[in-house]
C-alpha cells in the first residue's frame, strides 16, 4: 500500500493511557461513517513524549489526542490555537500545512454538553465554577468566550483561585470554599470541576436548594456516570450536564480534524461508553 492510498489514523499519547475511552468513541464513528481508518493508543513516557510528537507524522498518525501527563509539553511542542494557550494545555493535535497545530477541546466539549443538555443555560448573568485546575481554566474560559458576565470560582486553595481571576480578567471572581452557600442562590449554572463525588472520592459536600428553581448543574466527574450532585439535582428537578456527555463531545472536533467529517453525539454512541464505563 502506497503512502497516498494509506488509511488515515490518529492516537491517543498518554503515561499511562490504557484507561481511555477515546478508542472506543473513534472506532464506533470510524464504522459509523464508513472511514477506512484507525486510532491507538500510544503510551509513551515523559523521556520519550518529544521524540514522538515531533516526528508524530513519521509514526504513521495524521495527530493525536494528548493525555495525563504531557498535555503541558504538546503546548510547547506545538502551535496552539487561543483556546489552547489559555487553558495552558492541549488535548488535541493536528497538521495544518505541514506545521504541528494544537487546541484544547475540553472547551467546546464542555459547552456544546451543556447546549445539548440545557438549551437556554446561557442567559444566565453568573455561573459558580467550583476547582480552579486546568479543567477548570477550561470551562472558565468558555463560559466568558459565551458571553456570561460574572464568573465565581471557588477552590478550597485560594491563591489558584486568585491566580485564575488575574488570568481572565475582573469577570472573574475569586471566592473562598466557605462562600459556596451564599454564592449558589445567584448562580443560574454550578459547574463541579474538581474530583470530589469521583468513585473512591470523598463526595462535594453542598445543599443544592439552595440553587435556584431554573439552575443548570454540571458535573465533569463521569466514574460514577451519576454522581451524588446531579442524583440531587435531578431530584429537584434541575436540568443537569454530566461528564460523560462533555467527554464525547470533546472528541468531535479531533475526529473531524483528523479523518474530515464531523460525527455527531448519539444515544447509541453513549450507550456503548455507558456500558464500557459500568463493567465490573
Amino acid at each position: 500500500m502506497t503512502t497516498a492510498t494509506k488509511a488515515r489514523a490518529a492516537c491517543l499519547i498518554g503515561w499511562p493511557a490504557a484507561h481511555s475511552r477515546s478508542p472506543l468513541i473513534h472506532h464506533y464513528w470510524l464504522r459509523t461513517s464508513g472511514i477506512e481508518g484507525g486510532y491507538n493508543i500510544e503510551a509513551v513516557p515523559p523521556e520519550g513524549f518529544a521524540e514522538f510528537v515531533t516526528h508524530l507524522s513519521a509514526h504513521g498518525f495524521v495527530g493525536a489526542n494528548v493525555t495525563i501527563p504531557h498535555k503541558e509539553r504538546a503546548l510547547a511542542l506545538s502551535t496552539p490555537d487561543a483556546r489552547a494557550r489559555a487553558v495552558g494545555a492541549a488535548n488535541t493535535l493536528w497538521y495544518e500545512s505541514g506545521e504541528l497545530r494544537s487546541t484544547n477541546t475540553d472547551v467546546e466539549g464542555f459547552i456544546d454538553n451543556l447546549d445539548a443538555c440545557a438549551p437556554g443555560w446561557d442567559q444566565t448573568a453568573e455561573a459558580l465554577v467550583l476547582g480552579a485546575g486546568g479543567a477548570a481554566r477550561a470551562v472558565v474560559f468558555g463560559l466568558l468566550e459565551r458571553g456570561i458576565a460574572r464568573v465565581h470560582v471557588v477552590n478550597r486553595t485560594p491563591e489558584r483561585a486568585r491566580l485564575l481571576a488575574d488570568q481572565f480578567g475582573a469577570r472573574v471572581q475569586p471566592a473562598p470554599w466557605q462562600a459556596i452557600a451564599e454564592l449558589l442562590p445567584r448562580a443560574g449554572l454550578l459547574v463541579n470541576t474538581t474530583s470530589l463525588g469521583m468513585l473512591g472520592q470523598p463526595a462535594l459536600e453542598l445543599d443544592v436548594s439552595r440553587l435556584a428553581a431554573d439552575a443548570v448543574v454540571a458535573d465533569l466527574v463521569y466514574v460514577p456516570l451519576e454522581t451524588p450532585l446531579l442524583a440531587a439535582a435531578r431530584a429537584r428537578g434541575l436540568k443537569t450536564a454530566d461528564g460523560l456527555g462533555m467527554l464525547l463531545h470533546q472528541a468531535v472536533r479531533g475526529f473531524e480534524l483528523w479523518f474530515g467529517q464531523r460525527p455527531q453525539v448519539t444515544a447509541e454512541l453513549r450507550a456503548l461508553i455507558e456500558a464500557d464505563l459500568t463493567k465490573v
